[in-house]
């Protein structure tokens, strides 16, 4: 007879040996092993969908599971295949070991074992061994101990969060997330039969790499349930026929940049809740992978962040193309990262003149050139428009008339009504405020912009975002006057959506930051307001980016993905001003700044750069042009050869050979301008 079928009967002998009392005193002395274990930490949805989960320490996927959310087919399996006395017997049963001895005695060696799953259990939480025999006294001793201080089901659950599934898949939800793709809620008689199978021996019978083995012991465990009545024959001839699975699949990993900040924020926490929807999530995470791939670019990357601004919950947020160490550095959460704003805090300069009397929507105002000491602002594509209305310089996004706004307002004003917005703007090198604000000379995250926009978006009212679920809304101050929010969200809600876009009325801006580094899109509906932003991590020029063709896109593919429909603008409030210009009280017809000059738009031009008798370091790469004054159309000659015809920009990039170049510039009238450079 072998050690071990000699030691079962040793194990009969000595208990009765003991006596009732002596083996109490026995249990009731063990020393039990730590009945806590550690499980992954996960980051869930609103749903309390999974959306991200950690390996615990040892590295192992460990998920916590809950038995009420375990199929009842697998526990009716797993007691039937391996305890079917697990219910009654008190840790030990007597009877399978005598039956186990018998067989031993009888057939010359092991045909079936004694462990109770209350021993497996106890094996499991000390790691302990399988083929020794203080080692199976120990697990022996341990599990009737645990028989006295837990209910079965609390085993149970010990069991399903520590039995081994091959590799470093532990637990039962591991287990199914690992092989099905699934929680333990609903499985199929072949998947229950599967994973009660594989903890027996779990590397040799892994189904990725040994599929022939799995089904073999799979198919095993379905017909001792026939027998056991636990399925029908039929069910199982049809399980027989499920395939196995060929391979592992990942652990969900959505919205993982949200999820680690998550866990810096509350490191203890096990289970973090937050208000994310799955769903929009994984199809948001999607549409970033596919707007940048469509741009080309290597190194571009890209951040969505969708809020309903009613509540101040974050619903989807998306930090990057893709959570990998690659060219686009998709490591970096980029909605918390600072960048300039380009011409999306226009509208906050707005709505505070607005507030402050200074203009109204049909308000006049001079979009020409104009200096402010030493700082003369200009329109991005270098035009000047003459007098427009507010609506129009909003919604054309010109610099001048926002500069001039922001120069009676106070930069100042603006960066403390953009701090009580929630946001925490960046002025470069903590210089003082300066006009350049308004035109995105400050640094700002794109969670911030969120919170700008929702703000607008809630009537003027400051919107707390948050991403934890359960989290009170503390008091929120006031950025603007309802009647300057909504008049500033009419005005944007009349801007053309881009080429191909849904006609829908969607309030809007686009920006573009200096150097076109940065692209952005924030707008907002009834409901929701969605910021997009897009450029390079590194903060290196993206050459021919703009928002309005990059970002708004974008912006208007988010809304089609977060709802059918969009929830209509709120109308006016009771007290908002709606006038034509001719109706407007005198002082609001019309705009003129007071500490501004205005220059002549049709003076003398001249080359701002490259200055004479520069010496230039291009690179390679293009030299850029700039020309103030003047009247457009431009003719830009090099060397006494046009390389630039009829243009009404005063930015342009042009290609030259290294060496000395002798550039010029001449206006509609014939005017012009020299200068002597030379290029390396």
């Amino acid at each position: 007879m072998r050690a071990r079928e000699l030691f079962l009967l040793a194990v009969l002998l000595w208990a009765g040996a003991l006596g009732r009392d002596g083996l109490d005193n026995w249990v009731a002395a063990t020393d039990l092993p730590p009945l806590s274990v550690e499980t992954s930490t996960e980051v869930l949805d609103r749903h309390g969908t999974l959306l991200r989960a950690y390996t615990v320490a040892d590295g192992r996927w460990r998920l916590a599971a809950d038995p009420d959310h375990v199929d009842p087919l697998f526990t009716d399996m797993l007691i039937a295949y391996e305890d079917k006395r697990f219910r009654s017997h008190p840790g030990v049963d007597p009877l399978a070991m005598l039956r186990a001895a018998g067989q031993a005695v009888t057939n010359g060696g092991i045909v079936s074992g004694a462990s109770t799953l209350t021993m497996q259990t106890a094996r499991l939480l000390e790691d302990g061994p399988t083929g020794t025999l203080s080692g199976k006294l120990r697990q022996i001793r341990v599990a009737l101990a645990l028989e006295r201080r837990l209910t079965k089901d609390q085993i149970l659950a010990l069991y399903y969060d520590r039995a081994p599934y091959g590799g470093n898949t532990e637990g039962l939800r591991a287990a199914t997330r690992a092989w099905f793709g699934k929680e333990p809620g609903r499985l199929t008689p072949a998947q229950a039969a599967l994973l009660v199978a594989l903890p027996q021996s779990p590397e040799a019978r892994r189904p990725d790499r040994h599929p022939d083995v799995a089904r073999a012991a799979r198919d095993r465990v379905l017909a001792r349930m026939v027998t056991a009545g636990v399925i029908a024959p039929d069910t199982a001839e049809a399980a027989q026929g499920e395939p196995v699975p060929t391979a592992r699949r990942e652990m969900p990993s959505l919205a993982p940049h949200l999820a680690d900040r998550a866990l810096r924020d509350a490191p203890g926490v096990g289970v973090h809740l937050t208000t994310l929807d799955g769903d929009l999530q994984m199809r948001l995470e999607a549409l970033a992978a596919r707007a940048v791939a469509d741009h080309g670019s290597g190194a571009l990357s890209i951040a969505i962040i969708v809020a309903d601004h009613t509540s101040g919950e974050v619903l989807a947020s998306v930090g990057s193309a893709g959570y990998s160490a690659d060219t686009r550095q998709g490591f970096v959460d980029m909605t918390t990262a600072l960048r300039s704003p380009g011409s999306t805090l226009k509208p906050l300069v707005y709505a505070m003149a607005f507030d402050d009397g200074l203009a109204h929507p049909e308000t006049m105002i001079d979009d020409r050139p104009i200096r402010f000491g030493g700082y003369a602002p200009q329109n991005f594509d270098g035009l000047y428009r003459g007098p427009v209305t507010v609506t129009e310089a909003l919604q054309l996004s010109l610099n001048i008339p926002v500069v001039m706004l922001t120069s009676e307002i106070g930069p100042a004003r603006l960066l403390a009504r953009l701090k009580r917005a929630g946001t925490a703007p960046v002025l470069p090198g903590n210089a003082a405020p300066g006009l350049a604000i308004s035109l995105g000379g400050v640094g700002i995250t794109p969670e911030d912009l969120t919170r700008l926009y929702a703000g607008l978006a809630n009537g003027g009212g400051a919107v707390g975002l948050r991403y934890r679920a359960g989290l009170d809304e503390a008091a929120a101050p006031r950025i603007v006057s309802p009647e300057a929010a909504w008049q500033v969200g009419h005005i944007l809600a009349g801007m053309p959506p881009p080429p191909n876009a849904p006609r829908a009325r969607l309030a809007y801006k686009t920006g573009t930051s200096y150097g076109h580094r940065d692209t952005w899109a924030v707008g907002f509906d009834g409901r929701h307001v969605v910021t997009v932003w897009m450029g390079r991590p590194d903060g290196t020029p993206v050459p021919g980016a703009f928002g309005a063709d990059m970002a708004a896109p974008i912006l208007f593919e988010v809304f089609s993905r977060v709802k059918p429909a969009l929830d209509p603008l709120p109308p006016p409030p009771p007290a908002t001003l709606m006038l034509s210009t001719a109706a407007l009280p005198a002082p609001l017809r019309a705009f003129r700044p007071r500490g501004a000059v205005f220059g002549p738009a049709e003076g003398n031009p001249s080359l701002a750069f490259p200055p004479d008798g520069a010496l230039i370091e291009t690179g390679g790469g293009p030299l850029v042009v700039k020309i103030r004054d003047g009247k457009p159309p431009f003719t830009l000659l090099a060397n006494g050869a046009p390389v630039l015809v009829g243009s009404h920009l005063r930015e342009s990039h042009i290609s030259l050979m290294p060496g000395h170049v002798s550039l010029a510039v001449i206006d509609a009238e014939g005017r012009a301008a020299r200068a002597q450079v030379e290029i390396r």
